[in-house]
């Protein structure tokens, strides 16, 4: 055994919400672990990562973590701000104590002594060395900013920047900003925009639900009890009765319903802010995929030839993972792209002790299911 090598019975890796909640629950059930975290901070995507309007787009019950509920206080919705004072009371009241600036090299299990084995590259020069019978990646769905290829944006002369990086609309009243990508933080990006007075495009590329707020709460709150085929076709009439169709205005709906969507190919729908009347009214104005930058200058150029000029472009194209560059042998569970292999609702498990918590593509309230999963099914083990 390697000198410095810290042993423990659950290695956790991440600090996000599933992180927490997988620690949370080991807690409660008095077995010892390690959470490593990359970041300094704990949920370092919402501590650092989003915009200042953000709110869940679930009512708080559906993204409470377990055995913590929200205070009664919270609102339905709650504000960003609030949620993390929320994960913070969390990981204080459960002794939570990640090992921060701790970057997972590589993680692989050893047949000889049955024990997972971690490397990791401490901030500083160091390097950590931690051994655990149990591996739970918690790594979450948003891991690496993504930003496309596009034909000569390197030479684009405006601000380029990646949802990540925005904050508010504020400083960019006059400015003609163009958000590429129509997913959540898209589409409410390009509200806030708008709302600050900005001259705002977004690209519609593919084809997407929009759903209101409370139709897409009641779905999910139905789909526990009735198949999630009827409670598609109701989220599509409800959204064919409040937007009417908006086809017109360059979005199309997909074939397959809002939730069968997300939990098989990860397409959620927008869970509409107020975008769609700035859609409508021409506020804000819809553009198709972005082919190039045009000369290097100001203008860039979409897939049906036309061509605008913008001051700001704007990436909210999501998150690549890296799970497959650090994890070795976890082929039983995790595909390339980090997502579970296993179909639900036995996608946390994998063989040798590795699970994954937070991977499914349900949120908050799945991956609190899935901590509260893996932790029993480690108690039994031990």
């Amino acid at each position: 055994m390697a000198t410095g090598v810290e042993e423990t019975v659950a290695i956790i890796v991440g600090a996000g919400p599933s992180g927490l909640a997988t620690a949370a629950c080991l807690h409660q059930l008095s077995i010892p672990y390690i959470i490593l975290e990359r970041e300094d901070c704990i949920a370092s995507l919402f501590n650092k990562k989003t915009y200042n309007r953000l709110h869940l787009h679930l009512v708080k019950k559906l993204c409470q973590l377990p055995h913590f509920p929200f205070p009664k206080s919270f609102p339905t919705y709650v504000p960003i701000a609030k949620f993390l004072k929320y994960l913070d009371d969390y990981a204080t009241h459960f002794n939570i104590n990640p090992r921060f600036c701790n970057l997972v090299k590589c993680a692989k299990y050893d047949e000889d002594v049955k024990r997972w084995k971690v490397e990791t590259e401490v901030e500083g020069g160091g390097v950590g060395w931690y051994e655990g019978r149990f591996m739970v990646v918690a790594t979450g769905e948003t891991s690496d900013v993504f930003i496309p290829e596009v034909d000569g944006l390197s030479e684009f002369k405006g601000e380029v920047i990646h949802s990540t990086q925005y904050k508010s609309g504020k400083g960019y009243e006059n400015k003609n900003v163009l958000v590429v990508g129509s997913g959540n933080s898209g589409m409410e990006i390009a509200l806030d925009l708008s709302n600050y007075g900005a001259h705002t495009s977004i690209v519609v590329r593919s084809p997407v639900h929009i759903v209101s707020r409370w139709s897409f709460n009641l779905g999910l709150m139905l789909q526990k009890i009735i198949p999630v085929h009827f409670v598609d076709s109701f989220l599509v009439l409800v959204s064919k009765v409040t937007y009417g169709d908006l086809t017109k205005y360059g979005i199309q709906r997909p074939q397959e319903g809002p939730i069968a969507g997300k939990v098989k190919n990860g397409k959620y729908p927008v869970v509409d802010m107020g975008t769609t009347k700035k859609i409508k009214s021409s506020e804000i104005q819809v553009l198709p995929a972005l082919k190039s930058i045009k000369g290097g200058g100001y203008e860039a150029v979409f897939e049906n030839g036309r061509f605008y000029q913008f001051d700001v472009i704007l990436f909210a194209t999501g998150f690549k993972r890296s799970t497959h560059l650090w994890l070795q042998g976890g082929d039983c569970l995790l595909n390339n792209d980090g997502l579970p292999i296993p179909m639900y609702p036995n996608h946390w498990k994998g063989e040798n002790g590795l699970y994954c918590a937070g991977l499914a593509r349900r949120g908050l309230y799945g991956a609190g299911m899935d901590a509260q999963n893996i932790a029993q099914h480690i108690s039994k083990l031990i």
